[in-house]
């Protein structure tokens, strides 16, 4: 991480029509194994809340497609589970 690029940070929170679809969608887009230098994404639900943090130091930039990757991952989820609730 460069010493001249500030952190950034973005929560998604997402509600569900039940714990089962939070669930679902969050193990969905739960990377196994992510080893991308300088960002850190956690996915847990809360409920019926799926919350997604991403974490950033590479840049507002990089921060912006990572959220944007995520958010398509969770519509394929969605769509996959067939427009969970």
């Amino acid at each position: 991480m460069s010493k001249n690029t500030a952190q950034s940070e973005a929560v998604l929170r997402i509600r569900y029509g039940d714990l089962a679809s939070a669930e679902a969608v969050m193990r969905a887009i739960s990377p196994d194994n992510l080893k991308a230098e300088g960002i850190s994404i956690d996915a847990v639900s809360r409920g019926c809340v799926l919350e997604v943090r991403v974490i950033c130091g590479r840049g507002v930039g990089s921060l912006v497609a990572t959220l944007d990757d995520v958010l398509s991952c969770i519509s394929a989820a969605e769509k996959a589970l067939g427009g969970v609730a």
